[in-house]
Order: structure tokens, then sequence, then C-alpha cells
């Protein structure tokens, strides 16, 4: 039986600060429950007849099918639309966008750059409001990240996260905070000019000691990462940040993550993962990487036995599915 979660339904997730600690942690537990249901050959009707918009700024592989499988295993229906398809804020505001949509849809996945945007959706609409990803935070990749991490270890409590390269990115933020509500520790590392927002990292501070969980930043990478039972690295170059590659290179490279920095963990023959959000730059077979080589990551870390980096993908689908049954489902228990 699936544990309803009443308190959060008909709730939105703008960050993961839209969570309680213990909200966050059932959600993950809820979607692990749902995973092992699929598995199972189970397909439900927990979202019979619900209606979500997929409103995507930015191109997707994970967000996109993830949310669309998620909707369809339980009943329900999803609506891929981009800027062009409907004039978002453009022909139409986002405001008169999601008045509209709102009488139409049961809920609205958002992917895309402003972080005002997806909270205007919210305010006006009058549904569910899901960040899939803004310029400042990524809550449902951290889901699937801790999801991944429980999944591999047992327990999140008293784990370490060492995350390595740009840490002001909207993966590092949601990480940090995600990690400080689950009573896991954290460590940034990252060159001074990519170093955590502050009032971002204040925050994280703030509950890390609410959960006795370290939050650290720390410009040497072999130092950062003693200890780490999770290595975790993003892309040095986000989207819309393109003009910046060659200097975002040469800053990061002594951030790549590579066998020696695994090692440098000290936990190389017992407790350590690799995640990524991916996509990853981590070879020189896509057009991406043909001159540059490995970025981030090197082919070694990604394929070797450390690398979850597809079971993460996976739970992408199974954490989104969680929160679309939470908000929309009208059952109390299943």
């Amino acid at each position: 039986m699936l544990t309803w979660l009443p308190e959060l339904k008909d709730r939105s997730l703008m960050r993961l600060a839209s969570l309680t600690d213990a909200e966050m942690l059932n959600l993950v537990d809820l979607a692990a429950q749902l995973k092992a249901r699929r598995r199972a050959g189970v397909r439900g009707d927990l979202l019979h007849r619900r209606q979500i918009a997929l409103i995507f700024e930015k191109s997707s592989t994970r967000t996109r099918n993830s949310a669309v499988i998620a909707a369809r295993d339980e009943g329900g229906d999803a609506e891929y639309l981009t800027r062009p398809d409907i004039h978002f804020g453009k022909k139409e505001s986002v405001k008169d966008t999601a008045r509209v949509l709102g009488r139409i849809y049961d809920g609205i996945l958002f992917r895309g750059f402003a972080q005002q945007t997806v909270e205007e959706l919210r305010e006006y609409s009058g549904v569910p409001v899901w960040n899939g990803l803004t310029d400042d935070f990524h809550p449902t990749q951290i889901l699937a990240d801790l999801l991944t991490m429980k999944e591999s270890f047992g327990t999140l409590e008293g784990l370490s996260v060492a995350y390595v390269g740009d840490g002001r990115n909207n993966v590092a933020n949601s990480l940090m905070h995600g990690c400080a509500k689950a009573g896991i520790g954290y460590t940034c590392c990252a060159p001074a000019a990519l170093r955590p927002d502050e009032k971002m990292l204040a925050e994280a501070e703030e509950i890390a000691r609410r959960n006795g969980s370290p939050v650290r930043v720390c410009e040497d990478p072999k130092e950062g990462v003693r200890g780490a039972n999770v290595i975790y690295t993003d892309v040095w170059v986000s989207m819309g940040e393109e003009a910046k590659t060659e200097e975002r290179i040469r800053m990061l490279r002594p951030y790549r993550v590579d066998m020696d920095l695994m090692r440098a963990t000290g936990n190389a023959d017992g407790r350590l993962i690799f995640l990524h959000c991916l996509p990853a730059f981590h070879d020189s077979s896509t057009e991406a990487t043909r001159e540059t080589g490995a970025l981030e990551v090197t082919d070694e870390v990604f394929e070797s036995k450390y690398s979850k980096v597809f079971d993460e993908s996976e739970n992408r689908m199974h954490t989104i599915k969680a929160l679309f049954v939470s908000a929309l489902n009208s059952r109390e228990a299943v």
C-alpha cells in the first residue's frame, strides 16, 4: 500500500525550501514505493483524467520524458508546450498564460530561465505548479539524487557529499539545501569566483545546524572531497552562458572528476558513488567535446563501478511521479 501525503495535496514546489524536511524525505520514500510498484508491473490510476501542462523554455531529455511517463503511468496525460507554441511571455504575458492554462490543466511543470516566471505561474494559475528547473534552483533533480543515495547506502543521514565544479549554479544551490535538510554533510569544491551565493549558503548553514550536518566551501578539490561518500558534478557551462565556455574551462579544469579525485576521498574501496545530473561532457564522442576532450568528468569515472548516473536519471521519473501523485491524487491511501 502506498501512503498518501495529505499535507502535499494541491501544493506547488518552487524550491526545496517550499517543503519541510519531513515532507521532502516522505516524497523520496513515496517515490521509492512508486518505483517498486512500477517494476512489479502495476499501472495505476492515481492520476486518472489529470492533465498536466509542461511549459519548457529550455530543451530537456530527462525532465520532459520523466514527466510524460510519470503522468501516463497513473492514467493521466501531459502536454509539451514550448514558448513558440503558446506565445509564452511575448504575445501573451506569463500572468495571462497562467490564468488560461489553469482553467484547462490540473497542474503545470515549468522548465526555464527566471525563477520569477515559475513563481508567477503559481500565483496566477490556481493549480499546483512544479519547478522543473530555473536558473536558480532544480528541486526535482535533487529529489532524484536523494533517492539514488538512499538506494545506494540504505540511509541518507550521516552521508557526506562533495560537489565539485560551478558552486553557484541551480543544481549546486538545490543540492546544498537538499543535503542540509536530509542531514547529509555537504562540501562545495569550487574556485572563489564560482562559490555559492552568500545568501543561499547562509540558508543552508542554518538548516544544517538544525540537523547536525556540516556545510563547507573549499577551493582545493582534493581536500574538499576527503571522506566523501558521493562525488557530484555538473556541466561547467549552464544553458544561456555559452559565451563563457573558454573562460569556464580554464577556471574549472583543476576540478575535473577523475579517478585520482575519487581515490582522494579515502573511500574508493568502500562506500563511494559518483553522480551527475546529465548531460555530461565525459569523452570526445560528442560534438561538444570533440575538440576539448572530457570536461567535468573523465570516461574512466563516468563508466566506472562508482557511477550511478543512469539510476539517478531513471529516478527523475519516479520522484516527479511522487510530486504529481501527492498534489493531484484524490485518495487518502492506495
